[in-house]
């Protein structure tokens, strides 16, 4: 579905990646949240911690987890021709459309979806932007392993994808990120439960030969949103070498609330 843009200066793919630093994330539960509004949070907290490094100092890493309200998104890169329907349709569904400043084409967003937005500044951490998107399609790929739903890669297209012969591939999890100075925002968008009927109004990610799924499709029943949660949170941690995880309020985020 989507891509990541690089416009971060200097190489990228663990070359040349400033030296190391804090491996403590500040995690925030936002629960349900309209996505204008957390744009806006990203937007701020992306901005303070570019503003943070620029004067030499350290930014704090954080990411928000969210279910937005329907809405479908379209990347900088993609064609609004991938949105099959008008869009007083979608108001008509209760769905919200935006174009946004990250890489690659449409998707949709809805209740039942875990998205989480990393600002993470990954001269810390010590990781490329390459070995940053790895991470987050890894920590999927392991966390639906636990539930017994095999997961891959796909060369020349993000996120996490079902493959099985005879079938369109499906994709379960959706990778988009944007970064500047090392800073990230954006992030991903793992289907639980979601409605997969939205889907059918797009062409995700710009594909017509593709289709997407979710845990609920796969397994034949609902999950648990908070512990599949918790699961991922732990992969993505041990994936970016994290050594604490701080789950705070959006009341307690600087400067926020």
């Amino acid at each position: 579905m989507t891509t990541y843009d690089n416009h971060t200066a200097g190489p990228v793919g663990g070359v040349d990646v400033p030296e190391m630093g804090g491996r403590e994330v500040d995690v925030v539960d936002v629960g349900r949240m309209g996505f204008k509004e957390c744009w806006e949070l990203q937007e701020r907290l992306f901005r303070e911690s570019i503003a943070t490094k620029a004067a030499g100092g350290h930014p704090r890493h954080t990411v928000l987890l969210v279910e937005h309200p329907p809405v479908y998104t379209l990347g900088k890169s993609g064609k609004e021709s991938n949105l099959l329907v008008a869009e007083e349709f979608l108001k008509s569904l209760g769905a919200e459309f935006f174009h946004i400043d990250r890489g690659g084409d449409i998707t949709f967003h809805g209740p039942g979806q875990i998205v989480g937005y990393p600002i993470l500044d990954l001269s810390q951490l010590g990781i490329g932007l390459k070995g940053y998107i790895d991470a987050i399609e890894g920590a999927v790929i392991e966390t639906m392993a636990e539930w017994g739903i095999v997961c891959q890669r796909v060369e020349g297209a993000s996120g996490v994808w079902i493959v099985e012969p005879g079938r369109p591939m499906r994709k379960i999890c959706a990778v988009g990120v944007k970064s500047s100075r090392w800073v990230t925002m954006h992030g991903f968008a793992l289907n639980v439960n979601t409605e997969l009927r939205y889907f059918g109004y797009i062409n995700p990610c710009g594909f017509v030969d593709r289709t997407a799924t979710s845990m609920e499709q796969e397994l034949g029943h609902k999950e648990d949103v908070e512990r599949v949660k918790e699961r991922l949170l732990a992969h993505l941690a041990e994936k970016l070498d994290v050594n604490k995880i701080n789950t705070k309020r959006l009341c307690q985020l600087t400067n926020v609330g």
